[in-house]
């Protein structure tokens, strides 16, 4: 069970949106249904009808369902043949990221002019403090009526917003309000609002975790709050302990943080059909590469350790890594060193989902970076460079990696020796 279905939705009075929020200054702002209600919003002939983002291709998955979906029982994260099955009226779309990263910058920046203490956690939902702002705008209910009143006329998206004295509580009461709500858990209540709630509505407790709780006889917040934390030591460990714990009792002591540092940039694909050929393979591995190294350099970031996940036809799941002299943000040296961990693990069988990762991330500029002595003065990391100021005019497709591009699509550089090309169809002579 997901967090946002055992979280039980609104009802209480203790907890309207009229409730004392004097000592809540934390707010949580969730988009309803984001990427579906972007779609709805450009095809409006859709609304009021389940609609359904991914899940289109025959092993998709579903991103995002809209509510009329959802009664169907479809969910995030499902298997499209699932979803259908489900819900054969519902309507696939293909995602379009683009409109979803334009829609979120546009709603970020309602949430910025509010307060400077906006900690997004990702496209479609973010923490806030709100304490500087009271004298401004007024109390903390009055500033999530007003940014939901904004969101919904400027951007024509709707949001549910939870109003809490911490971050945990605050992201409970909008999950707890959704679709369309809001939900102020006042200081003194936090425990009334906490201890109904079922065990998985706590961070952390995923399914596993919340059938060893439920072994000792632990189904509610409020039983993880009285048992003692020996028990707890018995059945999910020590720290994991110490953490349920806390927050059972509503202790978070967690700040709204602006600088949210990514922990690692990474990407991966699941093919249409299982894939054995090492070239198509090597193929696939390059195109992730160059995705991780293109979002490296955009967030400035470079790291140590370049990992994979290679999933087979049979869904058995394996993860290699390695970590490196130095840092990178290079494709070359992503995918030389993705390639060679594959190469590595000889694996044999059909592949199902390949992905790369970087982690160990830290600031580009504050970085030394590894040099070797027969480095070029100008090598793969300037190319790749040069490559990104000409995908930031032209586009992405107009400058690829040459095994990315089929031999008749494409007209080599002067110097055969360079791996970037130029479509046919690029007027422009290659420099």
């Amino acid at each position: 069970m997901g967090r946002s279905q055992s979280v039980p939705r609104g009802g209480d009075p203790r907890f309207g949106p009229d409730a004392d929020d004097s000592g809540s200054p934390i707010l949580h702002v969730d988009m309803d249904a984001f990427f579906v209600a972007v779609e709805v919003r450009r095809r409006p002939e859709l609304r009021g009808r389940p609609v359904v983002v991914g899940g289109v291709g025959p092993r998709g998955v579903v991103s995002s369902a809209s509510y009329e979906a959802r009664a169907y029982g479809v969910r995030s994260a499902m298997p499209a043949m699932r979803a259908r099955a489900l819900c054969p009226s519902a309507v696939f779309l293909p995602p379009d990221f683009a409109q979803y990263t334009a829609a979120s910058r546009a709603v970020m920046e309602i949430f910025r002019d509010v307060t400077p203490l906006v900690e997004p956690l990702s496209l479609d939902e973010a923490f806030l403090d709100v304490a500087g702002a009271r004298k401004l705008l007024g109390p903390p209910a009055g500033i999530a009526r007003l940014i939901r009143a904004r969101v919904a006329e400027q951007e024509g998206l709707t949001c549910s917003v939870g109003v809490a004295p911490t971050k945990f509580v605050a992201k409970l009461g909008s999950t707890r309000a959704k679709p369309d709500g809001m939900i102020v858990v006042p200081a003194g209540q936090v425990l009334d609002f906490l201890h109904p709630l079922p065990v998985e509505a706590l961070w952390g407790v995923g399914e596993r975790a919340a059938e060893t709780l439920r072994r000792l006889g632990l189904r509610t917040v409020r039983d993880i709050a009285e048992a003692p934390v020996g028990l707890l030591r018995t059945g999910v460990g020590e720290a994991a302990a110490t953490h349920l714990h806390e927050l059972a009792w509503g202790r978070d002591p967690r700040r709204v943080s602006p600088e949210h540092a990514e922990k690692s940039i990474g990407a991966e694909v699941t093919f249409d059909t299982d894939l054995a050929e090492p070239e198509a393979i090597r193929r696939a591995l390059l195109a992730l590469a160059e995705k991780v190294g293109v979002r490296l350099r955009r967030a400035g970031q470079v790291g140590r350790t370049v990992s994979i996940k290679v999933r087979f036809a049979d869904f058995r799941t394996v993860n290699r890594s390695r970590t490196l002299a130095g840092a990178t943000d290079s494709t070359r040296e992503v995918f030389d060193t993705a390639w060679a961990l594959f190469d590595a693990l000889a694996p044999g069988d059909r592949i199902r989902l390949i992905g790369v990762r970087v982690e160990g991330l830290s600031d580009g500029g504050q970085t030394p970076r590894q040099l070797a002595l027969d480095a070029p003065e100008h090598g793969w990391r300037d190319a790749e460079a040069a490559a990104d100021a000409a995908a930031a005019r032209f586009g992405r497709s107009m400058v690829r990696p040459a095994s990315l591009l089929g031999r008749g699509d494409l007209r080599r550089t002067e110097n055969p020796a360079r791996p970037w090309v130029v479509p046919l169809s690029d007027p422009r002579p290659p420099s």
